[in-house]
């Protein structure tokens, strides 16, 4: 869980920071239009968090996936997928998303998660607020992807290019590692 935790602090470290801040978010976030000269952007958007539901959303989805990840994989399997995955959805971004308007978020590192652990573990039985009965796993992650995409606001091409990552990762740990059967 010491991955969980360096993850988190970091996290609310920028947080606070561009809190303090608020010019911080041109700097950091992920702007595609002057990525090339700003090519840091591609990794410190998905540090950055700037309203308190965004980042506790994000830290609470990576604390739980995350966890079940580490225990999975653990550390170093981890931190490959979160840390491409959110490189993989700030590609995406740059490829789809508006131009002009700046990334921010943890989002696609935390749907690489959420896209490796439904691959891993499909049928594992969950509760998604705010549906009250258990569904299976790849149900909650697909849905949710599905939901946020419709909200305004959402760089859902960052989200799309972590579970992308993720899914893709998840199926290659499960087809060509041993630490991944020993808890089916």
């Amino acid at each position: 869980m010491e991955s969980i935790y360096i993850l988190i602090l970091i996290n609310v470290l920028v947080f606070v920071g561009v809190n303090i801040r608020p010019e911080f978010i041109d700097t950091l976030g992920l702007t595609p239009a002057i990525v090339w000269s700003h090519p840091w952007q591609i990794v410190t958007s998905m540090f950055t968090h700037y309203a308190f539901f965004h980042i506790i959303a994000n830290m609470w989805t990576l604390y739980f996936f995350g966890g079940a990840v580490l225990q999975i994989l653990g550390a170093r399997r981890f931190w490959i997928i979160y840390m491409i995955g959110g490189i993989a959805g700030s590609l995406v971004y740059i490829l789809l998303g508006d131009k002009f308007s700046t990334a921010i978020g943890a989002s696609g590192a935390v749907f690489a998660l959420g896209g490796a652990l439904a691959v891993l573990r499909p049928n594992m039985r969950v509760i998604f607020f705010p549906i009250p009965a258990p569904i299976p796993l790849w149900l909650g992650i697909v849905g949710g992807f599905i939901i946020l995409s419709f909200l305004s606001g959402i760089a859902w091409q960052a989200h799309l290019g972590g579970l992308a990552f993720g899914a893709a990762m998840g199926w290659y740990y499960k087809r060509h590692s041993f630490d991944a059967y020993r808890w089916s």
